[in-house]
């Protein structure tokens, strides 16, 4: 008897590995390769496994329809700084892809200063509808992809992209 009050560790370790404490030469050598692992106090860091965050269901999806909303924005900002006679036409929309920018997680967008143009593509109508055409096709495209919650999301952004092309497009 050794005098301790609990089971040593070659006693739990071997217990639980279910070998016999009355061990052969066989089996010396099986407790001896479980009691080598043990290190007698605390785990080492490096032994503690890290728990990795669990994975948002459609976190980058969200993330690139956040990009893809602000760079629209940035387009309006363009067409507006180009044409400032266009102003009150766009205003409403662009508020509303600024709302879908932050409803994707964007931070709150500020419009790009007076006289700039953000974007390398002469800002017409016609481009900004081109470019709301394209996004709402990607959108729709990947909603097919996505979970329920943003794939209604999507869904809905890439209608509100379809009626903004149908207004930029509109004559008059």
């Amino acid at each position: 008897m050794t005098g301790r009050a609990t089971p040593g560790r070659r006693t739990v370790l071997a217990s639980a590995a279910g070998i016999p404490l009355v061990v052969g030469a066989g089996g010396l050598a099986a407790l001896a390769g479980l009691a080598t692992g043990c290190s007698g106090g605390t785990p080492a860091a490096a032994d503690t496994p890290h728990p990795t965050p669990p994975a948002v269901p459609g976190a980058a999806l969200r993330a690139r329809a956040a990009t893809d909303s602000t760079a629209l924005l940035a387009r309006y900002d363009g067409l507006i700084a180009a044409r400032p006679e266009l102003t009150a036409r766009l205003a409403p929309l662009r508020a509303e892809v600024a709302r879908h920018a932050q409803a994707f997680g964007a931070p709150a967008p500020k419009p790009a200063p007076a006289g700039t143009t953000v974007t390398t593509v002469p800002p017409t109508l016609g481009t900004l509808a081109d470019a709301e055409r394209r996004l709402a096709d990607t959108r729709a495209t990947a909603l097919l992809d996505a979970p329920p919650e943003l794939a209604r999301l999507l869904a809905s952004m890439a209608a509100a992209g379809a009626a903004h092309v149908i207004l930029l497009t509109a004559k008059g």
